[in-house]
Protein backbone atom coordinates (compact mmCIF):
# COMPACT_ATOMS: atom_id res chain seq x y z
CA UNK A 1 0.00 0.00 0.00
CA UNK A 2 3.01 2.29 0.42
CA UNK A 3 3.35 2.80 -3.31
CA UNK A 4 -0.33 3.74 -3.52
CA UNK A 5 0.20 6.40 -0.86
CA UNK A 6 3.23 7.79 -2.68
CA UNK A 7 1.27 7.81 -5.94
CA UNK A 8 -1.58 9.68 -4.29
CA UNK A 9 0.77 12.19 -2.70
CA UNK A 10 2.53 12.66 -6.03
CA UNK A 11 -0.78 13.33 -7.76
CA UNK A 12 -1.79 15.82 -5.10
CA UNK A 13 1.54 17.63 -5.51
CA UNK A 14 1.37 17.95 -9.31
CA UNK A 15 -0.50 21.27 -9.72
CA UNK A 16 1.29 22.94 -6.82
CA UNK A 17 4.65 21.82 -8.20
CA UNK A 18 3.76 23.15 -11.64
CA UNK A 19 2.78 26.48 -10.09
CA UNK A 20 6.13 26.72 -8.30
CA UNK A 21 8.00 26.05 -11.54
CA UNK A 22 6.31 28.91 -13.38
CA UNK A 23 8.53 31.93 -13.90
CA UNK A 24 8.36 34.96 -11.65
CA UNK A 25 7.90 38.48 -12.91
CA UNK A 26 11.49 39.72 -12.94
CA UNK A 27 13.24 43.07 -13.15
CA UNK A 28 14.23 42.10 -16.69
CA UNK A 29 10.55 41.69 -17.57
CA UNK A 30 9.72 45.05 -16.06
CA UNK A 31 12.56 46.75 -17.91
CA UNK A 32 10.80 45.91 -21.18
CA UNK A 33 7.34 46.97 -19.99
CA UNK A 34 5.60 50.10 -21.23
CA UNK A 35 4.58 52.62 -18.62
CA UNK A 36 5.81 53.02 -15.07
CA UNK A 37 5.86 51.37 -11.64
CA UNK A 38 4.77 52.56 -8.22
CA UNK A 39 5.61 50.97 -4.87
CA UNK A 40 2.27 51.07 -3.05
CA UNK A 41 1.12 49.76 0.33
CA UNK A 42 0.46 46.22 -0.96
CA UNK A 43 3.33 46.00 -3.42
CA UNK A 44 4.58 47.28 -6.77
CA UNK A 45 1.92 48.23 -9.32
CA UNK A 46 2.49 48.62 -13.04
CA UNK A 47 0.58 51.49 -14.64
CA UNK A 48 0.52 53.52 -17.83
CA UNK A 49 -0.76 56.93 -18.88
CA UNK A 50 -2.07 57.71 -22.36
CA UNK A 51 -2.95 61.11 -23.77
CA UNK A 52 -2.59 64.80 -22.89
CA UNK A 53 -1.50 65.78 -19.38
CA UNK A 54 -4.31 68.32 -19.03
CA UNK A 55 -7.17 66.14 -20.32
CA UNK A 56 -10.03 64.88 -18.13
CA UNK A 57 -8.93 61.64 -16.50
CA UNK A 58 -10.41 58.26 -17.39
CA UNK A 59 -9.35 55.26 -15.26
CA UNK A 60 -9.65 51.85 -16.90
CA UNK A 61 -10.00 48.78 -14.64
CA UNK A 62 -9.35 45.43 -16.29
CA UNK A 63 -10.94 42.06 -15.59
CA UNK A 64 -10.14 38.70 -14.07
CA UNK A 65 -7.55 37.19 -16.39
CA UNK A 66 -6.39 39.74 -19.00
CA UNK A 67 -4.18 42.56 -17.65
CA UNK A 68 -4.22 46.23 -18.58
CA UNK A 69 -3.12 45.65 -22.17
CA UNK A 70 -6.75 44.70 -22.81
CA UNK A 71 -7.50 48.46 -22.88
CA UNK A 72 -4.97 49.53 -25.53
CA UNK A 73 -7.46 49.97 -28.35
CA UNK A 74 -10.11 51.68 -26.23
CA UNK A 75 -7.47 53.86 -24.55
CA UNK A 76 -6.26 55.22 -27.88
CA UNK A 77 -9.83 56.04 -28.84
CA UNK A 78 -10.42 57.81 -25.53
CA UNK A 79 -7.26 59.84 -26.10
CA UNK A 80 -8.64 60.98 -29.46
CA UNK A 81 -11.74 62.10 -27.59
CA UNK A 82 -9.55 64.27 -25.35
CA UNK A 83 -9.15 62.06 -22.28
CA UNK A 84 -6.01 61.41 -20.28
CA UNK A 85 -6.25 57.66 -19.68
CA UNK A 86 -4.80 55.65 -16.78
CA UNK A 87 -4.53 51.86 -16.99
CA UNK A 88 -2.90 49.55 -14.45
CA UNK A 89 -2.36 45.87 -13.68
CA UNK A 90 -4.15 44.28 -10.74
CA UNK A 91 -1.94 42.47 -8.29
CA UNK A 92 -1.29 38.96 -9.57
CA UNK A 93 -1.49 40.03 -13.21
CA UNK A 94 0.73 41.67 -15.77
CA UNK A 95 3.84 43.30 -14.32
CA UNK A 96 2.41 43.99 -10.86
CA UNK A 97 3.43 42.15 -7.68
CA UNK A 98 1.82 38.96 -6.39
CA UNK A 99 0.93 39.71 -2.75
CA UNK A 100 -0.92 37.07 -0.77
CA UNK A 101 -4.35 37.61 0.73
CA UNK A 102 -7.95 37.41 -0.42
CA UNK A 103 -8.64 39.67 -3.35
CA UNK A 104 -11.89 41.12 -2.09
CA UNK A 105 -13.33 44.55 -2.84
CA UNK A 106 -11.26 46.21 -0.10
CA UNK A 107 -8.08 44.67 -1.54
CA UNK A 108 -8.72 46.09 -5.01
CA UNK A 109 -9.92 49.48 -3.75
CA UNK A 110 -6.77 49.86 -1.67
CA UNK A 111 -4.65 49.37 -4.78
CA UNK A 112 -6.70 51.88 -6.76
CA UNK A 113 -6.81 54.43 -3.93
CA UNK A 114 -3.04 54.07 -3.44
CA UNK A 115 -2.37 54.56 -7.14
CA UNK A 116 -4.63 57.61 -7.40
CA UNK A 117 -2.87 59.21 -4.44
CA UNK A 118 0.52 58.34 -5.93
CA UNK A 119 -0.45 59.97 -9.21
CA UNK A 120 -2.29 62.86 -7.52
CA UNK A 121 -5.61 62.05 -9.18
CA UNK A 122 -8.37 63.58 -7.09
CA UNK A 123 -11.38 63.55 -9.43
CA UNK A 124 -13.91 63.82 -10.66
CA UNK A 125 -12.89 61.06 -13.08
CA UNK A 126 -14.54 58.80 -15.59
CA UNK A 127 -14.22 55.19 -14.42
CA UNK A 128 -14.36 52.30 -16.89
CA UNK A 129 -14.61 48.72 -15.65
CA UNK A 130 -14.44 45.60 -17.80
CA UNK A 131 -15.74 42.22 -16.58
CA UNK A 132 -14.42 41.79 -13.01
CA UNK A 133 -13.25 45.38 -13.34
CA UNK A 134 -16.92 46.33 -13.61
CA UNK A 135 -17.53 44.94 -10.13
CA UNK A 136 -14.46 46.76 -8.78
CA UNK A 137 -15.57 49.98 -10.50
CA UNK A 138 -19.03 49.65 -8.92
CA UNK A 139 -17.52 49.23 -5.45
CA UNK A 140 -15.24 52.23 -6.03
CA UNK A 141 -18.06 54.45 -7.31
CA UNK A 142 -20.42 53.48 -4.49
CA UNK A 143 -17.70 54.34 -1.96
CA UNK A 144 -16.63 57.57 -3.73
CA UNK A 145 -19.61 58.94 -5.69
CA UNK A 146 -18.32 62.51 -5.52
CA UNK A 147 -15.08 61.46 -7.23
CA UNK A 148 -16.77 59.85 -10.25
CA UNK A 149 -18.08 61.90 -13.18
CA UNK A 150 -19.35 58.86 -15.10
CA UNK A 151 -19.23 55.10 -14.60
CA UNK A 152 -18.84 53.03 -17.78
CA UNK A 153 -19.27 49.27 -17.48
CA UNK A 154 -18.21 46.82 -20.20
CA UNK A 155 -19.65 43.31 -19.85
CA UNK A 156 -19.51 43.88 -16.08
CA UNK A 157 -19.44 41.19 -13.45
CA UNK A 158 -21.36 41.76 -10.23
CA UNK A 159 -24.94 41.17 -11.40
CA UNK A 160 -25.09 37.45 -10.67
CA UNK A 161 -22.97 34.43 -9.83
CA UNK A 162 -20.94 33.48 -12.90
CA UNK A 163 -19.22 30.23 -11.96
CA UNK A 164 -20.31 26.65 -12.55
CA UNK A 165 -20.47 23.86 -10.00
CA UNK A 166 -16.82 22.79 -10.29
CA UNK A 167 -15.57 26.37 -9.98
CA UNK A 168 -17.93 26.99 -7.07
CA UNK A 169 -16.53 23.91 -5.31
CA UNK A 170 -12.97 25.14 -5.88
CA UNK A 171 -13.95 28.60 -4.65
CA UNK A 172 -15.64 27.34 -1.50
CA UNK A 173 -13.25 24.54 -0.50
CA UNK A 174 -9.82 25.30 0.97
CA UNK A 175 -6.83 23.19 -0.11
CA UNK A 176 -8.77 20.60 -2.10
CA UNK A 177 -10.41 23.45 -4.01
CA UNK A 178 -6.98 24.94 -4.68
CA UNK A 179 -5.81 21.58 -6.01
CA UNK A 180 -8.84 21.19 -8.27
CA UNK A 181 -8.55 24.73 -9.59
CA UNK A 182 -4.83 24.54 -10.32
CA UNK A 183 -5.30 21.10 -11.87
CA UNK A 184 -8.08 22.07 -14.29
CA UNK A 185 -8.41 25.81 -14.84
CA UNK A 186 -5.07 26.53 -16.59
CA UNK A 187 -5.95 24.11 -19.40
CA UNK A 188 -9.48 25.49 -19.70
CA UNK A 189 -8.27 29.07 -19.85
CA UNK A 190 -5.63 28.34 -22.49
CA UNK A 191 -8.23 26.46 -24.53
CA UNK A 192 -10.57 29.43 -24.37
CA UNK A 193 -7.82 31.85 -25.35
CA UNK A 194 -6.69 29.83 -28.36
CA UNK A 195 -10.30 29.35 -29.48
CA UNK A 196 -10.54 33.13 -29.95
CA UNK A 197 -7.19 33.48 -31.74
CA UNK A 198 -8.84 34.24 -35.06
CA UNK A 199 -11.00 37.09 -33.83
CA UNK A 200 -10.22 40.65 -34.86
CA UNK A 201 -8.55 42.68 -32.13
CA UNK A 202 -7.51 46.26 -31.49
CA UNK A 203 -4.73 44.86 -29.28
CA UNK A 204 -1.85 43.53 -31.37
CA UNK A 205 -0.82 39.93 -30.54
CA UNK A 206 -3.40 39.71 -27.77
CA UNK A 207 -3.53 35.90 -27.92
CA UNK A 208 0.21 35.63 -27.34
CA UNK A 209 0.03 38.19 -24.54
CA UNK A 210 -2.82 36.34 -22.84
CA UNK A 211 -1.10 32.97 -23.12
CA UNK A 212 2.13 34.41 -21.73
CA UNK A 213 0.24 35.40 -18.57
CA UNK A 214 -0.64 31.76 -17.91
CA UNK A 215 3.04 30.89 -17.52
CA UNK A 216 3.70 33.43 -14.75
CA UNK A 217 3.81 32.36 -11.11
CA UNK A 218 1.00 33.73 -8.98
CA UNK A 219 -1.39 34.34 -11.87
CA UNK A 220 -3.74 31.41 -11.27
CA UNK A 221 -3.75 31.76 -7.45
CA UNK A 222 -4.72 35.42 -7.97
CA UNK A 223 -7.65 34.40 -10.15
CA UNK A 224 -8.87 31.92 -7.54
CA UNK A 225 -8.45 34.54 -4.83
CA UNK A 226 -10.62 36.95 -6.84
CA UNK A 227 -13.30 34.29 -7.25
CA UNK A 228 -13.24 33.87 -3.48
CA UNK A 229 -13.24 37.62 -2.97
CA UNK A 230 -14.73 40.41 -5.08
CA UNK A 231 -16.55 38.01 -7.44
CA UNK A 232 -18.10 35.89 -4.70
CA UNK A 233 -21.27 37.94 -4.25
CA UNK A 234 -23.28 40.24 -6.55
CA UNK A 235 -22.82 43.99 -6.11
CA UNK A 236 -26.51 44.78 -5.67
CA UNK A 237 -26.04 47.14 -2.73
CA UNK A 238 -23.33 49.06 -4.57
CA UNK A 239 -25.42 49.54 -7.70
CA UNK A 240 -28.41 50.69 -5.68
CA UNK A 241 -26.18 53.19 -3.88
CA UNK A 242 -24.84 54.42 -7.23
CA UNK A 243 -28.39 54.89 -8.47
CA UNK A 244 -29.25 56.88 -5.36
CA UNK A 245 -26.14 59.03 -5.75
CA UNK A 246 -27.07 60.10 -9.28
CA UNK A 247 -23.72 59.17 -10.87
CA UNK A 248 -24.38 58.61 -14.62
CA UNK A 249 -23.91 54.98 -15.64
CA UNK A 250 -23.40 53.51 -19.10
CA UNK A 251 -23.38 49.72 -19.42
CA UNK A 252 -22.21 48.10 -22.67
CA UNK A 253 -22.94 44.43 -23.33
CA UNK A 254 -22.03 41.86 -25.97
CA UNK A 255 -25.07 40.10 -27.35
CA UNK A 256 -23.11 36.86 -27.81
CA UNK A 257 -21.33 36.99 -24.45
CA UNK A 258 -21.22 33.52 -22.87
CA UNK A 259 -19.33 34.65 -19.75
CA UNK A 260 -21.56 37.52 -18.60
CA UNK A 261 -24.93 36.68 -20.22
CA UNK A 262 -27.08 39.46 -21.62
CA UNK A 263 -29.67 38.64 -18.96
CA UNK A 264 -27.44 40.59 -16.55
CA UNK A 265 -28.64 43.74 -18.33
CA UNK A 266 -32.11 43.27 -16.86
CA UNK A 267 -30.70 42.81 -13.36
CA UNK A 268 -28.78 46.09 -13.64
CA UNK A 269 -31.93 47.81 -14.96
CA UNK A 270 -33.78 46.69 -11.83
CA UNK A 271 -31.03 47.92 -9.50
CA UNK A 272 -30.41 51.17 -11.38
CA UNK A 273 -33.29 52.17 -13.69
CA UNK A 274 -31.41 55.30 -14.74
CA UNK A 275 -28.46 53.40 -16.20
CA UNK A 276 -28.10 53.82 -19.96
CA UNK A 277 -27.55 50.44 -21.61
CA UNK A 278 -26.12 49.55 -25.02
CA UNK A 279 -25.84 46.14 -26.69
CA UNK A 280 -23.25 45.38 -29.37
CA UNK A 281 -24.45 42.78 -31.85
CA UNK A 282 -22.12 39.84 -32.60
CA UNK A 283 -19.82 40.81 -29.72
CA UNK A 284 -18.78 38.25 -27.12
CA UNK A 285 -17.06 38.77 -23.79
CA UNK A 286 -13.94 40.20 -25.43
CA UNK A 287 -15.82 43.24 -26.76
CA UNK A 288 -13.24 45.58 -25.21
CA UNK A 289 -10.70 44.52 -27.85
CA UNK A 290 -12.82 42.79 -30.51
CA UNK A 291 -15.32 45.66 -30.87
CA UNK A 292 -13.38 48.68 -29.64
CA UNK A 293 -14.89 51.02 -32.23
CA UNK A 294 -18.43 50.05 -31.21
CA UNK A 295 -17.54 50.52 -27.55
CA UNK A 296 -16.13 53.98 -28.27
CA UNK A 297 -19.18 54.93 -30.33
CA UNK A 298 -21.47 53.94 -27.42
CA UNK A 299 -19.35 56.10 -25.11
CA UNK A 300 -19.40 59.06 -27.52
CA UNK A 301 -23.19 58.80 -27.76
CA UNK A 302 -23.56 59.48 -24.03
CA UNK A 303 -21.30 62.56 -24.23
CA UNK A 304 -23.24 64.32 -26.97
Amino acid sequence: MTWVLFLLLGLLAVPFTIELTRSKVTDADRNTAPGQFALLSQGTTHYQWYGPEKGPVAICIHGLSTPSFVWRGVAQGLVLAGFRVLTYDHYGRGYSDRPKGRQDAAFFLTQLDDLMRHEKVDGPVTVLGYSMGGAIAAHFTAANPGAVKQLILLAPAGMQHIVGKAAAFARDTPILGDWLFLMTYPRLLRKGITAEAGLKSSVENITDLQLAETHKRGFFPAILSSLRGVLRDPAQAQHRDIAASGVPVLAIWGREDDVIPLAARDILAEWNPNAVQSVIDEAGHGLTYTHSDDVLEAIRATRR
